[in-house]
Parts: structure tokens; C-alpha cells; sequence
């Protein structure tokens, strides 16, 4: 970035959302796993600005919870007046400020900090351009506000799409609405635009065409200010996010055997020839190393596994799962807040919950960690080397220790020596001739009714 002059932020996010159709303000729906307003907020926390506000209607307390911590200050803009009078309601927070500012919008979330880097600088290129505004070239311009050019990328017109005549709207670059202008100039102009347009608002584009200056125009792509009004376009944009991120892992040497099928989180993080089969669903905070093996309708979330390590199918690993190098966790299979030791496995129709499983372990299929009461959590401890026996109950809290043996079928309550044989069942016991007896008698009771 060329320009080293402070920065405040401004996002506008006071829109009704009606479409959405939701008790959750707009702005906080998700987007691969983190909402809207939070991805832009991550976005820019990499331009180190100096304040952020973020402009809200209704929905205050929700929006006030989300930005806890970020640094982000809230104003309320009380009627819905325009983009133009919601920017005025950043006054107050902004008072004493003297740099550059972005405006932004709460539902456009995926706008790259490389592209509002390239607004300031081109604010900041010392041809006094007092503004800024990104537009973008959409396959369907639709109702977007258009912007006419007079070359090198001044702009000469823009105009509300209901306010744009035949010729207009025959233009293909749209306004996304985001703009980066000095603080010496933003809130002057804001008290000179009026509302004499169809919707009797005031427009925040209409400060570009006030006498006395001339603004620029960079172009984005169309999908890094595609905004988010409903829950169809909320897919659309989930939608193209995911077929980036999918083609990203694989660039950089991860396999998808099926990339449509398989979904990513904002952090995800993959390692080199890592594998993932079809139907794979990634929530936030996994991280993958190396040659890991993902099979197919595996859901991890908040998991960390190392090199070499087996997943799947059919495996659900939640917040706190630690796999070990070369470990393996199989079908119908769930670890939560449980570590797995190197080399160690549970390779079926098992549950893991708060424990530690000792390198090289096996646990039999079907063995649970029963890990509460009702009212409180307990921990197992598996030993290194130890074989737990299928169908088996480690009643928590609880500890195998190395090398120890607990036979198919034992609920174990007591803490087990290493290198120990632990059986917890009745002996084996047969009545010859039992069966056939109780089949003839039931039978007959069956006939006599």
C-alpha cells in the first residue's frame, strides 16, 4: 500500500433484511462457517485501521455481541433515510479523525483487503480525485446504479439504476456501493447531497457528481461484491466461495475426488497430498497435515490431525478431536475433545469423548468412553499398547494402562494395571436342550389362543 495516512472504516449494515426472513440480523448469516460482517471485519484488520464503525437500524444488541473485541464501534441509524444519511450517522465516531475512509456494506462480505488497498492508493495517487468507487462488470447488471467513464477512469456520471435513462442503463459497469474518501471531505459533501430522486432518498454516489472535483473508478471482480439479500443469494455466494476455496486446495496439492461434494470452512487449512473423498464436510477450525486420508461423508470440526493419519467414512470428529501421526478413526466413528497417540486406532461404530488414547492403542468396535453422569464430564486415559476389546464401557473417570488387555464386552469402572488382563462379565453358561423347550412351549401358547 502506497498510502501511509490513517484509516477509519465505515460499514453499513442497517438494512432491514426483510428477505432474509430471519430473526438474525443480515449481516451475521454465515458464510462458510463465519458470518457475513466477520469476514469483512477479518478483511480489514489486515489495513491496521485506526477506528471502525459499523452503522445499524434494527438489531443493535446482535451486532454489538458479533463485533465484541474487534475494535468496531456501533451507530444507529434510527430511519432508514439512505445510503448517504446512514453514512452521516458514522459523524460522531469519527469525530477528531483525520485520514482516509472506507465505506463498506455488511452484506457485500467478501471484498479482498488487496482491492481496498488498491482504492486507496488511487485515492492517494496525487491527481486530488476526491473519491473512490469500486465497480464491477456483472453477467446481469439487473438494477445496479451504473457508472459512465470519460476515460482513465474518471468518472463523469453515476446514476441510481430508476433514475438512469435507455442509454444509461445499456452501460456495464455497475456501482458496488464501495467507495474510499478523505475525512476532510466525506461529511462536507454528505450536507450538500439532497433527496430528489424516485425513492426520495439520499444517496451516498450522488457526492461523485457534487461540482468542485472529479472521482476515479477501479474495477473488482463481480464475485468480491456480491451482496447478500436473501437466503438465495446467500447460497449463491456460499456457492461461489466454495468453488474458489476448492480449486485453491487443490492448486496447492490437495486431491478432491469429487471438489462439487466436499465443503470448506473459512479456516480451513490443508496440507499437501492430502486426500478427500467425496461428500466431506469441514466446519470451522480444522487444520490437516500431510498425506492425511479423508474418506468419504466424514464431518470434521475444530479437529487438528496430523501426518498420515485415516479418516472415514462415515467419521465425525468434533471440537477438541487431536489425531496422531498415522492414526486412524473409521466408519461411524466420533472423537470430541479426545487425543489419539500415534499409530493408534478405533476402527469402528465407536464413541470417543474426553480421553486420551495412548500410541498404538485399539479400541474394538463399538466401545464408548462414557464420559457423564448427567451433570459433570470425566476423563479416560488409554494407555500406549493397549487392546480394549469390542463392545466394551470405559466408565469414566477411568485408566487403562500400557499394554493392558479389557476383554470383548466389560464395563470397566477401576483403573486397570499395565500389561493386565481386565474381564468384566459373567462366566458363559449352557442349558442344553433350552431353546427348543421354550420355542415348543410358546408355540403351544400361541396355538391355544
Amino acid at each position: 500500500m502506497t498510502a501511509t495516512r490513517p484509516l477509519a472504516v465505515i460499514i453499513l449494515a442497517a438494512g432491514q433484511g426483510t428477505r432474509m426472513k430471519s430473526a438474525k440480523h443480515k449481516v451475521l448469516h454465515p458464510v462458510a462457517g463465519r458470518p457475513m460482517l466477520l469476514h469483512l471485519l477479518s478483511s480489514i484488520a489486515e489495513l491496521k485501521p485506526e477506528r471502525q464503525v459499523v452503522v445499524v437500524g434494527a438489531g443493535r444488541e446482535q451486532v454489538e455481541a458479533a463485533v465484541y473485541g474487534t475494535g468496531a464501534v456501533i451507530a444507529v441509524q434510527e430511519q432508514q433515510l439512505g445510503t448517504g444519511h446512514a453514512v452521516a450517522q458514522a459523524h460522531d465516531a469519527l469525530a477528531g479523525f483525520a485520514g482516509d475512509i472506507l465505506i463498506l456494506y455488511g452484506d457485500v462480505p467478501l471484498v479482498r483487503p488487496e482491492t481496498m488497498r488498491a482504492m486507496l492508493d488511487r485515492l492517494n495517487q496525487g491527481d486530488d480525485m476526491r473519491a473512490v468507487v469500486l465497480g464491477f462488470r456483472p453477467e446481469d447488471a439487473a438494477a445496479y446504479g451504473r457508472i459512465i467513464t470519460s476515460g482513465q477512469g474518471v468518472i463523469s456520471k453515476m446514476v441510481e439504476y430508476k433514475d438512469a435513462d435507455a442509454n444509461e442503463r445499456a452501460v456495464t459497469l455497475c456501482n458496488s456501493g464501495l467507495m474510499a474518501v478523505r475525512s476532510t471531505d466525506l461529511f462536507v459533501l454528505l450536507d450538500q447531497i439532497g433527496n430528489d430522486n424516485a425513492a426520495g432518498e439520499y444517496y451516498l454516489p450522488d457526492i461523485v457528481m457534487l461540482p468542485g472535483a472529479q472521482s476515479a473508478v477501479i474495477e473488482a471482480e463481480a464475485w468480491e461484491v456480491a451482496g447478500v439479500n436473501s437466503r438465495v443469494e446467500q447460497a449463491v455466494v456460499e456457492a461461489a466461495w466454495q468453488d474458489r476455496r476448492r480449486s485453491e486446495a487443490m492448486r496447492e496439492g490437495a486431491t478432491l475426488i469429487a471438489p462439487e461434494t466436499v465443503f470448506f470452512a473459512y479456516d480451513t487449512v490443508l496440507g499437501r497430498d492430502v486426500l478427500v473423498e467425496p461428500n466431506v464436510v469441514f466446519g470451522p477450525g480444522v487444520t490437516v497435515a500431510d498425506n492425511v486420508v479423508i474418506h468419504a461423508f466424514s464431518h470434521l470440526e475444530g479437529a487438528t490431525i496430523d501426518t498420515g493419519a485415516e479418516i472415514g467414512p462415515y467419521a465425525r470428529l468434533r471440537p477438541g478431536a487431536k489425531i496422531g501421526p498415522n492414526a486412524k478413526v473409521g466408519n461411524f466413528v466420533e472423537v470430541k475433545k479426545a487425543e489419539l497417540g500415534e499409530g493408534a486406532k478405533v476402527n469402528h461404530l465407536s464413541y470417543i469423548g474426553d480421553a486420551n488414547i495412548g500410541a498404538r492403542a485399539n479400541v474394538g468396535a463399538g466401545t464408548i468412553t462414557c464420559n457423564y453422569d448427567g451433570f459433570f464430564k470425566y476423563r479416560t486415559e488409554i494407555g500406549a499398547g493397549a487392546f480394549i476389546g469390542s463392545n466394551s464401557a470405559l466408565v469414566a473417570p477411568v485408566t487403562i494402562g500400557d499394554g493392558a488387555i479389557v476383554a470383548a464386552g466389560s464395563v470397566v469402572t477401576k483403573a486397570v494395571d499395565a500389561d493386565a488382563l481386565c474381564l468384566v462379565r459373567p462366566a458363559q453358561e449352557a442349558k442344553p436342550g433350552w431353546a427348543a423347550r421354550f420355542r415348543a412351549r410358546m408355540q403351544a401358547r400361541k396355538a391355544a389362543k
